[in-house]
């Protein structure tokens, strides 16, 4: 289903024996080879449970990843957009080597707030590729897969799991069929808990349904026609960037050229620079305070405030964002011949005239980024866009109020939820393990091909974003899931594909931790138990 990266198909060969190179093979468009794997998944699966050294300890992982290459023709052109290589053009544009430094490392750095949700950055962002074992197809056809694990079998095997010391004074757990969403296990579903960061796929389910995936966020540069005022009107894009590598994403300097470019057209070459923030309103800092974890949330920021060439994780941030990413427009300007006044704060008239803009990539793309990578400055922007979408005060409060509104209005159970603010770094946030896997059940609809970036942006295991360093030994690349670190607090929620090839929902959710690593360990522990699990 994906081209895997140079770097990637290395590390896959180890992780899987077999599936690597049978992986790599599937480079051509997606829909041709699905079919033919279709007709082949069960010769296939019994060629990979007996094969060589590896395959006693990865034959459920290469079984299931098979499975759900022979199950994905009901899913994966809806998951779209696609290129010829059949890998999803939002992720390939900026998909990474994994080898080197980037990723993120989540559960070993813990800034001073107790969130690890987001650790030391990468050189470029590295969002999960659309690996076709933990993108299986819904509706696929019936005789390539068997029915769902059973209630009693799942029971008998997560039971002992969830009864570990590690997973604190408090505890929840559900397991759903996400082709029927049907509950096969909870344990305590209903039950309200802190969601740590797992909260950002509710934050990526309502922008998507509040926005569509295909909305982008425009930065631009106004002109008063009057005072010849040049002001840079924020439009909420956490992703804008000054740096020369764009990388896709909406660039400063480009705007500096075009503004520029137009003013010498006007005959000016020296004006009064002011920026505009007003777009989001309410504190700027969240209730954790400053943290390394997130800069002060703004309507107009450059490379989310960081003071260093990170891209992810954790990062000392400038205390003014928006008038650090003005002054940097300064400079490009005046590369561009154009001489501008020290910026100062304004507002941007109606009768101001737009003289150029940029846009983010897709709203897609941005989720894609967000779960991937924990970014939370990137939640915190999106809960505060969903907040101006449905008419509401982009503010921390009015952002969890518009996540909790779309939630509703898509129907999910939303009994007991509160939503503080978009990235789960606030303790008053809570939600159910009922609530995260009907957010991904629902992400999974195809009749929902809007929301599917909830699920292609999840972190796959052992590969991608705060799950790169996870499941070395376990279920790497059939769990695809969010991860959420508080101090105290451990989550992971997302899909798994199990022996069997069924695509499953899971959340689970801990409280009253003591050792973060025992807790992530016991976590992952349990997502690998169901990877493997046939459980009839």
């Amino acid at each position: 289903m994906v081209r895997v990266a140079d770097a990637v198909r290395p590390r896959l060969a180890r992780a899987a024996g077999i599936v690597g190179p049978r992986l790599a093979r599937v480079t051509a468009a997606a829909k041709p080879q699905v079919a033919r794997l279709t007709q082949a998944a069960k010769p296939q699966l019994a060629r990979i449970t007996k094969a060589g050294p590896n395959a006693r300890s990865w034959q459920y992982t290469a079984g299931a990843a098979t499975a759900g290459l022979a199950l994905a023709a009901g899913l994966v052109t809806a998951a779209g957009p696609w290129d010829s290589t059949g890998q999803r053009t939002a992720e390939r544009d900026r998909a990474a080597a994994l080898e080197g430094a980037g990723g993120t490392d989540h559960g070993r750095r813990t800034g001073s707030s107790g969130s690890s949700d987001t650790a030391a950055g990468a050189p470029r962002p590295t969002p999960a590729p659309s690996a076709a074992s933990v993108l299986p197809g819904l509706g696929g056809p019936a005789d390539t897969v068997k029915s769902a694990p059973a209630t009693t079998g799942l029971a008998a095997v997560l039971d002992p799991l969830l009864r570990d010391p590690a997973l604190g004074t408090r505890h929840a757990a559900a397991v759903v069929d996400v082709t029927t969403g049907e509950r096969l296990y909870g344990a305590g579903a209903d039950q309200a808990l802190t969601p740590a960061s797992t909260t950002k796929i509710a934050t990526a389910v309502a922008a998507l349904t509040a926005m569509g995936p295909d909305h982008r966020l425009t930065t631009r540069a106004a002109l008063e026609p009057d005072t010849k005022e040049l002001v840079l009107v924020g439009g909420g894009d956490p992703t804008l960037t000054a740096r020369k590598d764009a990388q896709g994403w909406a660039s400063l300097r480009t705007l500096a050229t075009a503004a520029a470019k137009t003013l010498k057209q006007r005959g000016l070459t020296e004006v009064t620079l002011s920026y505009d923030t007003t777009l989001f309103t309410g504190s700027e800092i969240h209730p954790i305070g400053v943290n390394p974890n997130l800069a002060a949330v703004t309507s107009l920021s450059a490379d989310e405030g960081r003071t260093d060439d990170s891209t992810s994780g954790p990062a000392a941030r400038v205390s003014d964002p928006a008038a650090d990413a003005t002054r940097r427009f300064a400079d490009f300007l005046k590369a561009e011949g154009i001489k501008t006044t020290s910026p100062g704060l304004s507002k941007a008239t109606t009768r101001a005239e737009t003289l150029a803009t940029v846009s983010s990539p897709p709203l897609s793309d941005l989720v894609e980024r967000m779960l991937t990578n924990s970014d939370n400055d990137i939640a915190e922007a999106l809960a505060r866009q969903t907040a101006l979408a449905t008419g509401g005060h982009a503010d921390f409060a009015g952002g969890g109020r518009a996540v909790h509104a779309q939630l509703k209005k898509l129907g999910l159970p939303v009994a007991g939820a509160a939503f503080k603010d978009g990235s789960g770094l606030d303790r008053g946030d809570r939600l159910t393990a009922h609530l995260l896997t009907a957010l991904l059940v629902k992400a999974g609809d195809p009749d929902r091909p809007d929301l599917r970036p909830a699920l292609t942006g999840l972190p796959v295991a052992g590969f991608t974003g705060t799950l790169s360093t996870r499941y070395a030994d376990g279920a790497a690349g059939v769990v695809r899931a969010k991860t959420g670190t508080l101090s105290g607090v451990n989550a992971l929620a997302g899909t798994v594909v199990d022996h069997d090839g069924h695509l499953l929902a899971f959340a689970l959710l801990a409280s009253g931790t003591t050792d973060p690593t025992a807790a992530q360990t016991a976590l992952d522990r349990t997502a690998t138990a169901l990877a493997g699990c046939g459980c009839r």
